[in-house]
């Protein structure tokens, strides 16, 4: 009865239990059980309670068991050293129940439940190649979809599923596993680890992916997967890296010849190349990719989704934030249209609200209702939308528009989030920007003494990483704080 607990990582529900103990027996886990009554059973189940070695009964849900997390691991290791068989079949067994015990293609997190217990189940029983192709990709992600995360949000569940295939995570791909799938499993590990707000595990799985897809001569996949090295080494602050992979997905998308690829991975360059205060040569990719974009899809003639929001970021710090208002419009109007995942919607959000904010401040007006708007329900959307780096990104807008609210305290509160997101995740840029909106802070609030310590600590950042884009912001405020 315990190494039947030993299978599970969670509270083990009766259909779920009963699933393991149907005939025929499994010898080492239910042969000794065959002949069990109910009042046997239950009879048992109390004395294991009594010794501790079972959780007490819970009124509410009388039919679940549970034990103590050393207890579980106990007995499941036991079984998995001692009784590999038993240990695969009871698997098995489960993850044959828990896709049952979903819809085909759930719509919810909750629906979703079973299906991540039955990937964590099949892949305990070996079955690696059959639970990553029939309920990881078919029904979690939907195929290209990625339904869970861009949808749900659900980037936490997705790594825990994730965990299944990897030995040990985040090392060493299952070996059952071919090589394509296992640069599928590399990539998809390091997307959630970087939308967790854990950039360093995520780099090495990202670039592990990308020689596999190399090897493979698989030009698609080695694309996304450069471009994905290239932006985590931009939010890492290590730009010359961001900017050698940034081509190199721009040659690899050229190779494969795939339309989406190329005006994608263009933007990815064009983005790096601004950040590193290449505004110029960014504006032409930005441009390039935008006229692609055009061909392949005329009726959707601007950037959207991320592409979008990165472009918006560089023609807002050229002052055209009437040009962004209405791209940001447009584009928020499709992707509602569109039923477009989630952080799509929130960066549309973030780039209006920036937009505004800026328009009011250019027009020196100090009706900033429609900003707030826009920023507090972009920074809403991004915490359910789930990636840490765009939080902190939202955070920092926001926080620019509270300081010049006055509302100090708030401010505070949200630079604090970021910063701790940003340092967590070893996010160099948006740290370096959460000193620079430090340093403007306090010099509003008139301390001058702290606001010149934040601004020497970006000013070394942004020197160091060659996060030249703050330049200009930096000269402002030595500037401003020369004066006195």
């Amino acid at each position: 009865m315990l190494r039947i607990v030993g299978l599970f990582d969670r509270p083990a529900d009766f259909k779920a239990v009963a699933a393991v103990r149907e005939a025929p027996a499994i010898p080492e886990l239910t042969d000794a059980l065959r002949d069990f009554t109910d009042a046997k059973w239950r009879q048992t189940l109390a004395k294991l309670r009594r010794a501790g070695l079972l959780a007490q009964e819970d009124p509410s849900d009388r039919d679940t068991l549970d034990a103590h997390p050393l207890v579980r691991e106990h007995f499941g290791q036991q079984l998995r050293e001692r009784f590999a068989d038993a240990w695969r079949e009871g698997n098995d067994r489960l993850y044959e129940y828990y896709k049952r015990a979903a819809p085909d293609l759930p719509d919810t997190l909750k629906e979703m439940a079973p299906l991540y217990a039955a990937v964590a189940h099949g892949c305990a029983a070996g079955s690696h190649q059959e639970v990553l192709h029939k309920a990881y990709v078919r029904r979690i992600q939907r195929g290209v979809g990625f339904f869970s995360t861009k949808m749900l949000g659900a980037f936490a569940a997705d790594l825990a599923a994730l965990a299944g295939f990897f030995d040990p995570p985040w090392r060493h791909p299952a070996a059952n596993l071919n090589e394509a799938e296992r640069s599928f499993v590399l990539n998809s590990a390091s997307t959630r680890l970087r939308a967790l707000g854990r950039l360093e595990e995520a780099a090495p799985l990202e670039e592990l992916g990308l020689q596999m897809d190399i090897a493979q001569r698989d030009w698609q996949n080695a694309a996304r997967a450069a471009g994905n090295v290239s932006e985590l080494y931009t939010s890492m602050g290590d730009l010359g890296q961001a900017l050698e992979f940034a081509q190199q997905s721009v040659d690899f998308a050229d190779e494969s010849g795939d339309p989406p690829m190329r005006m994608i991975l263009r933007t990815t360059r064009a983005d790096a190349l601004y950040q590193a205060g290449r505004a110029a040569e960014a504006e032409t990719v930005f441009c390039e990719a935008e006229a692609m974009q055009k061909e392949d899809q005329s009726e959707l003639p601007f950037l959207y989704s991320l592409q979008g929001f990165q472009y918006c970021d560089l023609l807002l710090g050229q002052g055209k934030h009437d040009e962004v208002q209405d791209r940001a419009t447009q584009t928020l109007e499709w992707a509602e249209k569109a039923g477009a995942s989630l952080l799509s919607l929130a960066l549309d959000h973030l780039s209006l609200g920036r937009a505004h904010f800026a328009k009011v401040q250019q027009e020196g007006r100090r009706d900033f209702s429609k900003a707030t708007e826009q920023l507090d329900q972009a920074v809403e959307d991004l915490r359910q939308a789930g990636p840490q780096e765009f939080i902190a990104r939202g955070l920092l807008a926001r926080a620019a528009l509270r300081r010049v609210l006055g509302d100090f305290e708030p401010a505070r509160r949200d630079l604090d989030e970021a910063m701790a997101i940003a340092e967590r995740g070893q996010m160099g840029l948006h740290q370096a920007d959460a000193h620079l909106e430090n340093a403007r802070l306090y010099l509003a609030m008139g301390k001058e003494p702290d606001a010149r310590e934040h601004l020497a600590t970006a000013k070394e950042m942004i020197g160091r990483m060659g996060y030249h884009r703050r330049d200009g912001e930096v000269a402002e405020l030595e500037g401003r704080l020369a004066a006195g």
